[in-house]
């Protein structure tokens, strides 16, 4: 949960679930006890992931609501959810990408912020197509996953990279043609993303640039689910120890949709 996106986390737990199959157990109802409290303790984990909460909760209800007879069929759907699951979340982030691609136009100068496997899956689309771009990528402190988003960027040759501390935003959006996010979430019309990306789209807004978050469908929620943000250690932000004062580290910010050009899933490009 560290070092991956929202989305490979939900893979990664719902193929967790898996080991769950090579058990044995006394009844189906006891396996159905032991899949939903593994799921809760999965959720639990980061209440802030709405696609973590999304694929757990369909697994759990679609073996449930099967009501199986017995417990080898009840082993098999749970392996037939999974993989079903799965396949959905990876599909639907090629497919968000893919629709993203076509926003960017060639000789682009985009600025992104943190790390999405999204976002760059996007622009090596883009490439594939045949353009160029100019990218600024903010360090996305304090964990500096933009270091990483700026490292991989610079895989490409048709990408001319540029990191930037996290305030100097401000100083290259009016240079910029469009902000490019992921998502952790979308919940009732306001983004949450990494920390930093409601004063980016703000700025953008002002300087009249474009703002596209992109992920897959799993993670937009129109109700059941609230989003918690997530307190990181105050020693990301400071090793020495903070006296007289104390040290905020909240993980994500929230980001009204009303700041954004669109939201691009795997259903498409939705202009807000």
């Amino acid at each position: 949960m560290q070092t991956h996106s929202s989305s490979v986390v939900a893979v990664k737990a719902a193929r967790a679930l898996l080991e769950l199959t090579e058990r044995d157990y006394p009844s189906v109802e006891e396996y159905l006890r032991t899949l939903e409290r593994n799921s809760n303790a999965l959720r639990r984990a980061n209440p802030s992931h709405a696609s973590l909460h999304n694929t757990q909760h369909e697994i759990v209800q679609t073996v449930r609501d099967a009501d199986p007879d017995d417990l080898q069929a009840a082993l098999d759907l749970t392996s037939e959810t999974v993989n079903d699951v799965v396949e959905r979340v990876e599909t639907g982030k090629r497919r968000a990408a893919a629709a993203a691609a076509d926003l960017l136009v060639d000789d682009d100068t985009l600025l992104t912020h943190d790390y999405s496997t999204t976002v760059l899956s996007a622009l090596a689309r883009a490439i594939d197509d045949g353009a160029t771009f100019t990218v600024y990528v903010t360090e996305a402190r304090p964990r500096y996953l933009g270091r990483k988003m700026a490292r991989r960027l610079a895989e490409f040759p048709e990408i001319e990279t540029h990191l930037v501390v996290d305030s100097a935003a401000g100083h290259v959006l009016p240079d910029c043609d469009r902000v490019v996010v992921g998502m952790d979430c979308v919940v009732d019309e306001v983004l949450y993303n990494r920390v930093g990306t409601y004063p980016i789209a703000a700025t953008a807004a002002d300087v009249c640039v474009p703002v596209t978050a992109i992920g897959s469908a799993a993670k937009v929620v129109d109700g059941g689910f609230a989003f918690e943000n997530e307190e990181r250690a105050a020693s990301e932000v400071m090793l020495e120890p903070a006296e007289g004062f104390e040290i905020d580290n909240p993980a994500y910010d929230a980001t009204p949709t009303r700041l954004l050009d669109s939201v691009v899933t795997d259903e498409g490009v939705r202009e807000v």
